[in-house]
């Protein structure tokens, strides 16, 4: 199959293929994730039709990694039996969710200082 680079990768497209699920029919792919020529992956996307509806859904495969995210979505299959694919290489996703995780605890550490906190007036009656 086809080869594309992104990102310092190798996504080679083995194939696609029917297969049924519960409440749809789909087209999925396929893919090889390689770095280096070693294997580090192997994806399925689909591109499926729900028996009640008519629009059809695109389900990515994604590989997570801690320094990137590796998206790669089917799109329309072309003539001669070729295929539209959405390949997208997003670095560093998980550190925005860290970045996040940061925040709160900083925000927590912040209500927590002892010099914020209103000293109670005792009311002698």
């Amino acid at each position: 199959g086809e080869t594309v680079n992104v990102g310092g990768y190798q996504i080679q497209l083995k194939g696609v293929e029917a297969v049924p699920g519960p409440n749809y029919k789909a087209m999925q792919g396929t893919f090889l994730l390689l770095r280096n020529g070693k294997l580090e992956a192997t994806m399925y996307p689909e591109k499926r039709s729900y028996f009640s509806s008519t629009m059809p859904m695109t389900e990515a495969a994604i590989d997570v990694g801690l320094t990137r995210d590796i998206y790669v979505s089917l799109g329309e299959e072309l003539e001669d039996k070729a295929w539209a694919v959405r390949v997208y290489y997003k670095p560093f996703v998980d550190w925005i969710w860290g970045g996040c995780l940061l925040m709160a605890i900083g925000g927590i550490l912040a209500i927590s200082d002892k010099r914020y906190r209103m000293k109670l007036r005792k009311v002698v009656a």
